[in-house]
């Protein structure tokens, strides 16, 4: 009993005890906010009428950005110091006068609404956000009572439109709308500059896993194939195999970040996360990894494709059928839909939807940018979908999904989530999560390198940099129709293949025919176009070329 009563002693002393403690947060809590209103409130008190009359209509774009910079130092994105004009309506001696007087030094000058703000009699109004230092000249040469200018910070993209859809945009007060600009603010910088506590300070630049150098690679050789190839749109994205770092990712048409009118234009999209295709026969590519690692399948094993296949209403025929028995290779780098749908049939229905999962294709993707597409599959999955989805139709995912995922099929069997900031491979191997057998990675890069020393991806290799890769065709829906000349083309490569460091994926939406060609199959567009980055970017990533010996090795191993 004795005891029963000490503990319930104990027990109500620490009740009483949580009580206080709380209460004293509490007060602390209220405290501290009060006082954070008062040191406002102080600040305002001491500043200027003219100037504390609209703090509150433009705090934040008194705010700092933290600088962007890349994998280098440069500097993709800063704060600048600009003008903007404003009005205080009170003080305005002749409104119409005052309207006249401006608009004979800037253009563009809504005389009715300008008037109108004028006339408010309102202590404050804005007029023009971000004068040029002429035009900011030449309204101060007008001496009118009552309009004035006040410094705000912008945003300047120096590499114009070179990085847009990765670095994004910010509104008129600076605060992130789109892309990295966003998710910045989205990890606290907002709510700081919502507050008011970051007006002047410094704050640590945020770096990239991006290489300007090979951004700009990227981005001249699609600006290039989108001319070449007389194509609507363009992409490519470059990474690293073993970290999921993004050392460069363009989709064209772009925008220029630092005049956005375009920026929501449909065609503007980007691409390569916020678009979902369907890849084509790049896809391939992951039905043999599927049917290697599945067990069932070897590469000594052969495949009946000597006749199209029936089913449901549907022929499924190869574009250019060996009408014969093929080898596991042969399908490879004959690109065979016919080989591929008995490849995705040895292994079930089943099977392929969870490995697709596994792969990351199918479910919508964790990444930094905001802009992020979910991938699209048949709510319920038939024989007939497997066996279309084997060479590419009938699901879609993002470009750079696919990139992410053949990276698994090269680094040994490891899916790291990409990221566009700076990751080691310390760092990537704790998040890696294994989805295939060493030795399915093994035979996926002799399958790619024999693609593209026998297949369909000789345009892309490069000497001495040991490419490997599969190209892919997909005809595009067109009207609820598979059309025959509207083509979603990629190319899905990887170097160097005896141990890859690098993922290289580049698309290009409707492309015509080169001149001289008849064709504009993904093998003359995609592949040349990674040939065009491997040559000019692996320099710039440290890697030399070699010659001589490796690729024999690997070659007579299977």
């Amino acid at each position: 009993m004795a005891l029963t009563m000490g503990n319930s002693h104990f027990t109500v002393s620490n009740v009483a005890a949580q009580v206080r403690s709380r209460t004293v947060i509490a007060i602390l809590c209220f405290v501290a906010v009060y006082a954070a209103i008062g040191a406002r409130l102080v600040q305002y008190g001491m500043t200027e009428v003219e100037t504390a009359s609209h703090y509150a209509a433009s705090d934040r774009s008194l705010a700092s950005r933290p600088d962007i910079i890349d994998r280098n130092g440069n500097v993709l994105a800063t704060d600048i110091h600009v003008a903007s004009l404003y009005g205080e309506p009170r003080r305005i001696v002749d409104v119409d006068e005052a309207v006249e007087a401006l608009s004979s030094v800037l253009p563009d000058v809504d005389y009715r609404e300008w008037h109108r703000k004028l006339s408010s009699g309102a202590g404050f109004v804005w007029l023009r956000r971000e004068l040029t230092p002429r035009q900011q000249a030449d309204v101060l040469a007008l001496g009118i009572p009552g309009i004035g200018f006040r410094t705000e910070k912008s945003r300047f993209y120096p590499g114009g439109p070179l990085a847009s859809h990765i670095l994004g945009l910010v509104n008129i007060d600076n605060a992130g709308i789109a892309g990295l600009e966003k998710y910045i603010d989205d990890q606290g910088l907002g709510t700081l500059q919502d507050l008011g506590l970051d007006v002047h300070a410094e704050l640590e630049p945020v770096q990239l896993s991006i290489d300007a150098r090979v951004q700009h690679v990227v981005h001249d050789v699609l600006s290039d194939g989108m001319e070449r190839y007389d194509a609507i749109a363009a992409g490519g994205v470059v990474l690293n195999a073993k970290t999921g770092e993004i050392v460069a990712m363009v989709s064209l048409p772009d925008y220029d970040p630092n005049n956005p009118y375009n920026a929501l234009d449909k065609d503007r999209l980007n691409r390569m996360s916020a678009g979902v295709f369907e890849m084509g026969s790049t896809f391939k590519a992951f039905t043999t990894a599927m049917a290697l690692d599945s067990g069932k399948v070897t590469l000594q094993d052969s495949f009946d494709a000597s006749k199209p296949i029936r089913i449901g209403g549907f022929t499924i025929d190869d574009f250019h059928g060996k009408r014969r028995v093929l080898s596991v290779p042969e399908i490879f780098i004959y690109s065979s839909n016919i080989g591929s749908a008995r490849e995705a049939d040895a292994v079930g229905i089943d099977g392929h939807r969870e490995f697709l999962h596994r792969l990351g294709l199918l479910d919508r993707m964790k990444f930094e940018l905001p802009e992020v597409a979910t991938p699209t599959e048949p709510r319920e999955w038939k024989k007939l979908h497997s066996i279309t989805i084997s060479f590419g139709h009938g699901v879609a995912t993002t470009p750079l999904q696919t990139a992410v995922a053949a990276a698994a099929l090269m680094n040994g069997g490891k899916l790291i989530p990409p990221t566009l900031l700076p990751r080691s491979k310390s760092e990537a191997e704790a998040i890696a999560k294994t989805v295939l057998k060493p030795s399915t990675s093994e035979a996926m890069r002799y399958l790619f390198r024999l693609n593209a020393e026998k297949g369909s991806g000789r345009r892309a290799d490069v000497e001495g940099y040991n490419v490997g890769g599969k190209t892919g065709t997909a005809e595009k829906v067109v009207n609820g129709r598979y059309s025959s000349d509207k083509r979603f083309n990629a190319f899905l490569a990887a170097f160097p293949m005896d141990d890859p460091e690098y993922v290289v994926l580049t698309i290009i939406d409707e492309p015509k025919p080169e001149e001289g060609q008849h064709s504009a199959t993904a093998g003359l567009n995609a592949a040349p176009m990674v040939n065009r980055i491997i040559r000019r970017a692996a320099p710039l990533l440290g890697l030399t070329p070699e010659f001589g010996s490796g690729e024999d090795a690997l070659l007579v191993s299977y």
